[in-house]
């Protein structure tokens, strides 16, 4: 009988997750041959550092079995392959240095580490601001953000394992000069794509905006102008409001609670936030499965076994301590951090799904408490595992226990807890975080990801057949699956609920209660409705600063990010029955002709010829884009590409024939502009019409682009891809989602802070 709950599960497995036999010409040929194979892999990679490695492996395989601890995907995907690659997901790179010297050493440090699949922040307050006086050259500073351009086209370069492209966040103080264009920078949708954005917000600041005072921007001293801070506060949350970036991090409290605060200041997160990190910090993830450990579900005696989750939890957490001895890291700052320190980032997922499972609200009051409650427990036996590691094989380097103690974290903590590290030590200086967990969530069963309520309780997904046919099937949370397991078609009770339909506040609610007992961070994404008022979303973000939140990451419905899909309100539609109508951006259903086979061509066509005069080359190229018209609708039907340079003649006639191909195959074929505008040319790109063009196939891209727009095959330019308005989603309302890159599914959806896609899990910052 197969382990997997469902037919996504084991097809995530397949994808992301299997050690292909012979894969990467490793010594064993063998590769999983299942997925019990690769838990035995994972068990024994990690088992490797121990005194007794048979011993503990046989406990790791126990732990890892059915799906109950969950190492993150660079874990699960890497240990015991052989492959040169990262097992940790987080890093934060060293400080940026206010220097053109040391500021491309850093882009170089960025680059290797992306290399080997590790996503990554900087905290580019450290570079002086557009306009500042550049000593002994005689010139003015270009400013962080020009020099975040380049990161960003850096990033374009390097694909992460996985077959992921790198993740970045950017942060900047809330008193840097430049704050102003950092918060504005996403309203430009191609810009800064590879980066997720979040404003350093100190406890003075929110002191000034709560006071109506005025706010100095400076640098290194100096006062370059006064604000109102209450002004700026609001540029931020407009910003929010309107492109769902700048994220808010309150970098002071992360300061004062962090365990380490004696021996490290931090300035960045890594991209989903949910690891606050030193310079050159590194930190590795796993989540405890929630839903595994729920004894009679939705049954008279439903509980948590908490037992099992105790054991369960110190398994894990020596597992990770082996992790940061088994692993490779792209830089020798990288290693000796780690070392030092033995930061570990153990959360949950599956939370969801375990309070319905106990009759739980998510979002309630109740609901809330419940969470307080299970964090606590997982943080104690996280902590007193800790604290038996250090016993065995001895504190991590930089422990000292009355600075330790002192700190905002473990001021709070029992005080056995606290007795047990003021005696013995404790082998990791942080233990808990909450971190995305989307695609090893639909790995385990489709259950809920990370903390964030249900999404959807069923969606239909489409699947590509070898034959380039789609068939569809369903796929159903695990709670809901569990649900109609026992009880058949019955109703789902009403404390079924979804991350459409909470109000803000609920969402809030839920993150306050886990943070009290999490030491680094959480990633959450607070859903708010497109028709919610300004003054109601900001208030979202002083309700997370109120109730102890670390940071703030909210996602409204714009036309810049595109919206989630919904669920659906309808009275008249139950969870997974009746299917809803994806609509276009503009609401209203629009139909996409699909073609087994493509058309014959016409003998005449309508069409534009578009001239391009690329700088650095010496001919023009002339791009000639012919149209069809089917269904009273005109869309691309071929592209002819022409230049004198002898140079181009190859590529541009194979771009002239892949384009045509594709574009008579019909369907959206927008995804054509999106990836050609991507495309990065390590020689450098130009400036055209006022904007960076990162190569000549990017500029191809923008051209066609104009004309899909100009024929209205397009809604408008930057807008991104256009949903697929025939796709079928069970229990989903109208909304517009952008095509996943991994798949190419109309599924991709914001949970935990980054787009993540429904059907097949792929998302940047995992």
């Amino acid at each position: 009988m197969s382990r997997f709950a469902a037919p996504i599960s084991e097809q995530i497995w397949n994808m992301k997750y299997r050690f292909q036999p012979g894969e990467d010409g490793s010594a064993d040929k063998r590769g999983d041959a299942s997925v019990e194979d690769s838990w035995r892999r994972i068990a024994r990679a990690l088992a490797a550092p121990e005194a007794e490695p048979e011993k503990w492996e046989d406990r790791f395989y126990g732990a890892l079995e059915d799906f109950k601890f969950l190492p993150a995907g660079r874990i699960t995907a890497g240990a015991g392959t052989e492959r040169k690659v990262t097992l940790f997901n987080c890093f934060v790179m060293g400080t940026v240095p206010d220097d053109m010297g040391g500021i491309f050493d850093a882009l170089r440090e960025a680059a290797l580490t992306m290399q080997q699949g590790g996503g990554i922040g900087y905290d580019f307050s450290t570079i002086r601001p557009r306009g500042a006086v550049v000593k002994g050259v005689g010139a003015d500073a270009s400013g962080p953000l020009s020099f975040m351009d380049v990161w960003d086209a850096m990033c374009r370069t390097i694909m992460s394992a996985g077959a992921r492209r790198g993740a970045m966040m950017a942060t900047m103080r809330c008193d840097h000069p430049d704050i102003e264009e950092f918060i504005a920078a996403k309203s430009d949708a191609a810009r800064l794509r590879n980066f997720n954005l979040s404003v350093l917000v100190t406890d003075p600041f929110m002191a000034a905006v709560e006071a109506d005072g005025p706010w100095d921007l400076e640098f290194d001293g100096k006062v370059y102008r006064t604000v109102q801070a209450r002004d700026l506060w609001n540029r931020i949350m407009q910003a929010t409001y309107d492109y769902a970036e700048p994220g808010v991090i309150f970098i002071d409290r992360i300061n004062q609670a962090n365990n380490l605060a004696y021996c490290e200041t931090i300035a960045a997160t890594n991209p989903c936030g949910e690891q606050p990190l030193p310079p050159y910090g590194a930190c590795l993830l796993g989540s405890i499965n929630m839903a595994r450990l729920v004894n009679d579900p939705f049954g008279d005696t439903a509980g948590l076994d908490e037992d099992a989750l105790a054991d369960l939890v110190a398994t894990a957490v020596r597992m990770m301590d082996n992790v940061v001895d088994a692993s490779q890291f792209p830089l020798p700052q990288q290693e000796a951090e780690a070392q030092a320190k033995r930061r570990i980032g153990l959360g949950v997922t599956g939370l969801a799904d375990a309070l319905l499972m106990v009759g739980q609200r998510y979002g309630s009051k109740e609901a809330a408490a419940q969470t307080e409650a299970w964090l606590k427990a997982i943080a104690r036996a996280a902590y007193l595992a800790s604290v038996d590691l250090a016993k065995e094989k001895g504190a991590f380097p930089l422990f000292d226990a009355e600075a330790y103690l002192s700190s905002g974290t473990m001021q709070a903590m029992d005080e056995d807890v606290r007795a047990a590290v003021g005696k013995h030590g404790i082998r990791n200086a942080l233990l808990t975080s909450i971190a995305p967990t989307g695609t090893i969530s639909l790995y385990a069963g489709n259950v809920s990801s990370g903390i964030e309520p249900v999404f959807a309780y069923s969606y239909t997904r489409k699947v590509l057949q070898k034959d380039g046919t789609r068939t569809e099937e369903e796929v159903v949370d695990y709670a809901v699956q569990m649900w109609r397991d026992r009880f058949g078609d019955a109703e789902l009770p009403d404390y079924f609920v979804n991350a459409q339909t909470l109000a803000p506040a609920d969402h809030v609610r839920m993150q306050a209660a886990a943070q009290k007992w999490v030491d680094s961070s959480i990633s959450k994404t607070i859903n708010c409705p497109e028709d919610i008022s300004f003054d109601a979303f900001k208030d979202v973000y002083m309700q997370a600063w109120e109730s102890g939140c670390k940071g703030c990451t909210t996602y409204r419905p714009n036309d810049i990010t595109g919206s989630v899909l919904s669920v659906s309100e309808s009275a008249d539609v139950a969870p997974g029955e009746a299917p809803a109508q994806i609509a276009d951006q503009t609401g209203d259903s629009a139909e996409i002709v699909y073609m087994s086979e493509p058309l014959d061509r016409p003998t005449e066509l309508e069409g534009m010829t578009y001239k391009l005069k690329w700088p650095d080359s010496s001919h023009a190229i002339y791009i000639t884009v012919n149209d069809v018209i089917l269904g009273g609708r005109r869309r691309p039907f071929e592209v002819f590409i022409n230049s004198k340079n002898m140079e181009h003649f190859a590529w541009t006639v194979a771009l002239t024939r892949m384009i045509s191909a594709v574009f008579r195959r019909g369907g959206d074929v927008s995804f054509v502009v999106e990836e050609l505008k991507a495309v990065f040319d390590p020689r450098g790109g130009a400036w055209m019409q006022g904007k960076y063009v990162p190569s000549i196939l990017a500029a191809i891209g923008g051209i066609l682009e104009q004309h899909m727009v100009k024929t209205g095959f397009l809604a408008g330019e930057g807008l991104g891809l256009k949903a697929d308005p025939t796709a079928e989603v069970v229990n989903l309302g109208s909304g517009r989602g952008p095509a996943c890159s991994s798949c190419g599914d109309y599924a991709m959806r914001m949970v935990e802070g980054c787009m993540t896609c429904a059907s097949c899990g792929h998302s940047k910052c995992q």
